[in-house]
């Protein structure tokens, strides 16, 4: 049952020495504000460089060819080699890890390459699969992607990127117009933007031309060679096992040695976000350990401060047991006022943090926004506000409890004699 008249009791002790309470107090706020501080400035590194990355599959896969390492059924070492059609259709066929799958060739990026009327610019042009677009998601600003249709087709049609849109049509809509990239006319079908800022291939989506695959392997007239391979793992499989039976079905196309180290270049982006993953998890257990130790500090001067007024109150408390206070009155009321005074400067201390990190939160987000955003959205979640408070009053129980554990060892007899 809440007892007012013992909290009024235990608030006027408090007040009685507005200075030492003030001190008191400082050293858990200022412990508790820096673990907030931490936390959310933690949490708008990881928001900015994954937002940074939002719409790029995590479990995606780049691949190349490269000089062979390694002498092979009479082919010699440092041998080049191209990556076919077959390849795709081999790894299709027979890797059921794999989700989506792409082919890409790189047209020729010549000055003003592509062209409407009288407007020009220099912009990548690259053939690719339907599929490609759900490696690498886009922002649909006008129309549609190209689908299995155009592909199968060899339509002559392609997706512009945003700032592509800009300077050749000032941003209107430009489906049904035709442009000229490298020479060739082909009909503008949609516009898009990459979700991902920080991360492309072969260049940013808004500055490409996309045109079907079969579509740009006709027109390069090069043959099925193709430049580049792009597929994303489907969740329940093992990316590094996956990626071997792919770079082995590869290899053993291409007549090049299963154990070439070379031949097949890649990147794993799967293992780049664990990387990522990783790391924040270490500044999130770091931010804990230093704001742990700042408030622990505070915790310690808390339980001395405390310590002190159970010195001063000896009389008091001697002549509290001589009346037949029970032990349990005098541990609750040491422990109370150590409870109540590290609620007090914690809870002020989360909610300044809080405000600071909405604030800034508040600055960040009336900027224009800009490429490569490395803080964004600073906060703490619910889950961290409630474990703070718990441990804060986890904390405050423990700085009174040595307190506490003083104030029973004094004898009553004593207490009054003493002066």
């Amino acid at each position: 049952m809440f007892d007012a008249d013992r909290w009024v009791e235990i608030w006027v002790t408090i007040t009685r020495n507005k200075t030492r309470s003030v001190l008191t107090c400082f050293g858990v706020f200022w412990g508790i504000l820096m673990l907030v501080i931490l936390l959310g400035s933690g949490n708008g590194m990881k928001n900015g460089m994954f937002a940074g990355l939002d719409g790029f599959a995590t479990n995606s896969v780049f691949m190349w060819t490269d000089r062979t390492s390694e002498p092979f059924k009479g082919f010699n070492k440092g041998r080049l080699w191209n990556l076919r059609n077959r390849d795709v259709d081999a790894i299709k066929k027979n890797v059921p890890g794999v989700e989506y799958i792409s082919p890409i060739i790189w047209g020729d990026r010549s000055d003003k390459n592509v062209v409407y009327g009288q407007l020009a610019g220099t912009y990548t042009v690259k053939g690719l699969f339907p599929e490609y677009f759900n490696i690498e998601s886009q922002k649909m600003h006008y129309g549609r992607v190209f689908n299995e249709i155009d592909q199968l087709e060899k339509r002559k049609v392609c997706v512009i990127g945003s700032e592509v849109n800009e300077v050749l049509f000032n941003g209107a809509d430009p489906c049904g117009k035709y442009i000229r990239a490298n020479g060739l006319y082909y009909q503008v079908i949609g516009v898009v933007e990459a979700k991902a800022q920080n991360i492309s291939i072969g260049g940013r989506s808004t500055q490409c031309v996309f045109i079907p695959f079969s579509t740009m392997q006709q027109t390069l007239n090069q043959g099925d060679i193709l430049h580049f391979l792009t597929l994303s793992i489907k969740r329940d499989y093992n990316v590094k096992q996956v990626i071997d039976e792919c770079t082995g079905l590869i290899k053993a196309q291409n007549e090049i040695s299963p154990t070439d180290p070379q031949a097949v270049g890649l990147v794993n982006l799967a293992a780049e976000f664990a990387t990522f993953n990783n790391l924040f998890t270490g500044i999130d257990i770091l931010v804990w350990l230093v704001g742990m130790g700042t408030l622990l500090a505070g915790i310690i001067g808390v339980s001395n401060i405390m310590m002190v007024t159970v010195k001063e109150r000896t009389k008091e408390i001697g002549v509290r047991r001589a009346l037949g206070a029970k032990p349990f009155n005098i541990i609750s009321q040491v422990m109370s006022e150590s409870l109540l005074l590290t609620s007090m400067a914690g809870l002020l201390g989360l909610s300044l943090g809080v405000f600071i990190l909405d604030l800034v939160d508040k600055v960040i987000s009336a900027q224009p926004p800009s490429r490569g955003t490395f803080f964004l959205h600073p906060e703490v979640s619910i889950d961290t506000a409630i474990a703070a408070t718990v441990v804060l009053l986890i904390s405050g129980l423990l700085a009174g409890l040595i307190p506490a554990w003083r104030a029973m060892q004094i004898k009553a007899i004593d207490a009054i004699r003493e002066e």
